[in-house]
């Protein structure tokens, strides 16, 4: 029997490291989503920023040249 008792803790062993792997490696494929997506957002605020002063540099512009035209 004690060897059916070695084989059933060493099966036992296995299944604890592949489950931990598993774990793991989700975790860390999780982890790597979080990063993608929190540098999404930041390329997403900075064309936002960059669309906000593009419009309002055209807005000032517009307004130069009707101030110059009222003139």
């Amino acid at each position: 029997m004690g060897f059916l008792e070695d084989a059933k803790e060493t099966a036992e062993a296995a299944a604890k490291k592949v489950s931990r792997a598993v774990e793991d490696g989700v975790d860390k494929a999780k982890d790597k989503l979080d990063e993608v997506r929190a540098e999404a957002d930041v390329k997403k605020a900075e064309a936002d920023v960059k669309k906000a002063e593009a419009e309002r540099d055209a807005t000032k512009t517009r307004n130069d040249i009707k101030d110059d035209l009222r003139d």
